[in-house]
């Protein structure tokens, strides 16, 4: 008998498929968009160019100063320059920065957003929208802030490094670890995280090992779709609360945090839900699927320890404090969480014990 549950379809239109960038200038039209504003890290700068020009005359300008986290100065700084050229929607290109970054302006601006993600992160298929302030990253959930168009295009990840290939698809694998065990899951969305999950989990070596395999690349960006949606549609718990802390507090990079702190909470949580481990053991075809997380980890050469990322041991009571004052969903006990976060600051031979 199935367990009673809801689920509501988010509101999404996706285009997949390599080259399909080209078709963005249909999608902006699409909404109804005449005045575009196009965002990117000071990275992403030439692909923002690319889309300006592919778009013409309706591209009024470029932002490139998205960042991790999404300062509030940053949003600030954005707000005022979509303001001075009055633009009427953004286009985002890039990774969870930039993409951030739009759905602040959704959320403060009012700007209706397309997302091109070149990244695995999945944060273009939730109305989930962060921002830090003060050393502190506040998160929340508005519809307004869903993309109202996403535009997946495997090319666009090619000159994506092996690192970041891992780590982001790492971070989009803890999205549909956490909607296994959330306490508004549905079996739409398990389906969901256990195919997203064998996706990347299969595809992501492939992708390190050749960064040109196409076939590989879109694996890997449709797992990150699926798992992203997972997080769009069920609630956040300890994985993705201690991850905000430990990049708001400590601007720690968001997705090598991710990678990092993924088995400690998988080993921890798949031992108290059997039919999430059982999905787990499925997807990456083990029976310790804690472990095979950070082998994979390992695998393509994500970082392995919080100590690797800068976190040091007199950091962890700031940490356990700051978790505790307002968990996600299902409280963790005190002395758990420190001996979690003890494991995943050293890593090593004190990693996560095998579920």
């Amino acid at each position: 008998m199935t367990t009673p549950f809801s689920y509501e379809a988010l509101p999404m239109r996706v285009i997949f498929g390599a080259g399909q960038l080209e078709a963005i200038a249909a999608e902006v039209e699409q909404l109804g968009l005449r005045r575009v504003m196009v965002l990117s890290t000071p990275r992403g700068r030439d692909l923002a160019q690319r889309v300006a020009d592919l778009l013409g005359p309706v591209a009024v300008g470029i932002f490139d100063g998205a960042r991790m986290h999404v300062p509030v100065e940053t949003a600030a700084a954005a707000g005022d320059a979509v303001n001075v050229v009055g633009a009427d929607g953004c286009v985002a290109i890039g990774g969870g920065s930039t993409i951030g970054l739009g759905k602040a302006l959704a959320l403060r601006n009012g700007l209706p957003i397309i997302a091109v993600p070149t990244t695995y992160a999945g944060s273009e298929m939730t109305p989930v929208w962060g921002l830090t302030e003060n050393s502190r990253k506040q998160t929340g959930r508005d519809i307004r802030v869903l993309p109202r168009s996403v535009i997946y295009d495997p090319e666009l990840t090619v000159a994506l490094p092996q690192n970041v290939s891992g780590t982001s698809g790492l971070n989009a694998i803890a999205h549909a670890v956490e909607a296994l065990y959330a306490p508004d899951r549905s079996p739409i969305m398990s389906l969901l995280a256990e195919d997203g999950v064998r996706s990347l989990a299969r595809s992501l070596p492939r992708v390190v090992a050749d960064g040109s395999d196409l076939d590989a690349r879109s694996d890997a960006l449709r797992g990150a779709w699926f798992c992203g949606a997972c997080l769009g549609a069920t609630t956040m718990g300890l994985h993705h609360k201690i991850c905000h802390v430990l990049g708001g507090t400590f601007d720690l990079p968001h997705a090598e945090t991710h990678a990092v702190v993924l088995p400690y909470v998988a080993a921890m949580r798949l031992a108290e839900e059997p039919d999430a481990a059982a999905a787990m053991r499925r997807a990456l075809e083990t029976d310790s699927p804690a472990q095979a997380l950070a082998d994979l980890a390992a695998w393509v050469g994500a970082p392995t320890s919080l100590a690797e990322l800068g976190l040091q041991e007199a950091d962890l009571d700031v940490v356990v404090e700051a978790v505790l004052a307002n968990q996600y969903s299902k409280p963790v006990a005190k002395g758990e969480l420190e001996t979690l976060l003890r494991r995943a600051l050293h890593g090593g031979p004190d990693g996560p014990t095998p579920t």
